[in-house]
C-alpha cells in the first residue's frame, strides 16, 4: 500500500510544470537572456538607483555631467595646444579633446563602476538570488544616460564650431556610433568583470584600478591624434603598433565620423570588434565562476 502511495505521488510530481528549476550552471560561459529579461524590473530599479544615487544632495546635480568634460577639456587645451604645442589634425583643439573626452568618460566611468561590483554589492549578493551580471548591466545602462548628456553638449559645441566656420559637418559614418557604444560597452564590462572577479582574492588591484584607468588614457588617443604616433613610429616601422589597443579605433572613427578627421585602417577596425567580444567572453566566463564562492572570499 505504501509503495503504491509512493509511486502515485512520484508520478504526479512528473506531470507537474515547475515555474522555475535551480541546476547547477554546466557551461562555462552562459548568459541566460530569459533569466535576464524575466529580472529585467529589478535590473531597471537598480539602473534608476545608480542615476539617483550619483547627484542625490547635490546644488548642481545633473549639470556635473557637463561641467566635468567642460573643465577637463579647457585644462587640456591649456596644457597640451598652448603650452606642449600638440597638433589635433587641424581640428579645434577644445572640440578635438571634447570629443574625445565624450567618449573616455562613458569608457572610463562603465569600467571603474563594473570593476567594483562583487565588493560593492556583497551585502545584496549575500541575502538574496539573482542573475549577478545584471550588476554591472545596470552600470553600462545608467552611465547611457550622462553619455547622453555629455553627447549632447558636445553636439551643441560642435555646431557651434561650425557656425562660427572653425568646423565642417559630421559624415554620415555617425549613425555607426550605436555600434561603437556597443563595442566600448563590450570591452569595458569584460575588462570590469575580470578586475571585480579578481579582485574578491586579491585587495590590491582596487588600488590600481583609478590609477591605472589614467595612465590608459594616456595610451588613447584622446589628448591627442593618432596620427601624431603614427608619424612618429614609422620610420621605425612599428606604426601598426598604436591599433593593438582596442579603443584605438574606435576613438579616431567617432572623431573622423563627427570631425572629419581620424586616424584608422579597416584591420583596426576589424580587431576592435573582435577584441571586444573575446574580452566579454573572457569576463563573463570568470565571473561566472567567481559568482558561485565569491561570497567566501569577499
Amino acid at each position: 500500500m505504501a509503495e503504491k502511495i509512493t509511486k502515485e505521488m512520484e508520478n504526479s510530481l512528473k506531470d507537474q510544470q515547475w515555474l522555475y528549476e535551480i541546476t547547477p550552471k554546466r557551461k562555462l560561459v552562459s548568459f541566460n537572456f530569459r533569466e535576464v529579461w524575466r529580472y529585467r524590473d529589478l535590473l531597471l530599479l537598480f539602473v534608476k538607483r545608480d542615476i539617483v544615487t550619483y547627484y542625490k544632495q547635490t546644488i548642481l546635480g545633473p549639470l556635473w555631467f557637463l561641467i566635468q568634460p567642460l573643465l577637463t577639456s579647457i585644462i587640456q587645451f591649456v596644457i597640451f595646444n598652448k603650452i606642449a604645442q600638440i597638433e589635433s589634425d587641424g581640428i579645434n583643439y577644445f572640440l578635438f579633446a571634447l570629443a574625445g573626452n565624450t567618449l573616455w568618460f562613458y569608457f572610463s566611468d562603465c569600467f571603474k563602476s563594473t570593476s567594483d561590483t562583487f565588493k560593492s554589492n556583497q551585502n545584496i549578493f549575500g541575502k538574496v538570488y539573482f542573475p549577478r551580471v545584471i550588476m554591472p548591466m545596470s552600470v553600462t545602462i545608467s552611465n547611457l544616460l550622462k553619455f547622453g548628456i555629455q553627447f549632447l553638449f558636445f553636439i551643441c559645441v560642435m555646431f557651434y564650431f561650425i557656425a562660427k566656420g572653425k568646423a565642417t559637418l559630421p559624415n554620415w559614418e555617425i549613425v555607426f556610433t550605436p555600434i561603437l557604444l556597443l563595442l566600448m560597452a563590450l570591452i569595458s564590462l569584460g575588462f570590469g568583470m575580470i578586475i571585480s572577479s579578481l579582485t574578491t582574492k586579491y585587495r590590491d588591484l582596487t588600488f590600481l584600478v583609478g590609477f591605472g584607468v589614467q595612465l590608459y588614457m594616456y595610451l588613447t588617443p584622446v589628448v591627442y591624434p593618432t596620427s601624431l604616433v603614427v608619424k612618429k613610429l614609422k620610420p621605425y616601422g612599428y606604426e601598426n603598433l598604436v591599433y593593438l589597443n582596442p579603443l584605438t579605433s574606435l576613438f579616431e572613427f567617432f572623431k573622423y565620423s563627427f570631425l572629419g578627421k581620424g586616424e584608422f585602417t579597416a584591420f583596426g577596425l576589424i580587431y576592435s570588434v573582435v577584441f571586444s567580444i573575446v574580452i566579454f567572453l573572457l569576463g563573463l566566463l570568470v565571473f561566472n565562476k567567481t559568482e558561485k564562492n565569491f561570497i567566501d572570499t569577499v
